[in-house]
């Protein structure tokens, strides 16, 4: 699985919207949208940030 996939998969199940999730990490929804569309690469300061707003370690959201 891509982080994209894994991060969309995990922002679904804790069901919340791109909005949600921009307010929980301080990340821009138009970021997160080009991450989890592949439009680009997210730098691992990024997945830290999104990985802490959706309650888990970046170890987890890697091997998810």
């Amino acid at each position: 699985m891509t982080i994209k996939i894994i991060v969309k998969e995990i922002r679904l199940k804790k069901d919340l919207s791109l909005r949600d999730l921009e307010k929980k990490s301080g990340i821009a929804k138009s970021t997160l949208s080009n991450i989890e569309n592949n439009n680009t690469d997210a730098k691992v300061s990024t997945l830290c940030k999104i990985a802490k707003a959706i309650g888990c370690s970046l170890d987890e959201l890697v091997k998810y």
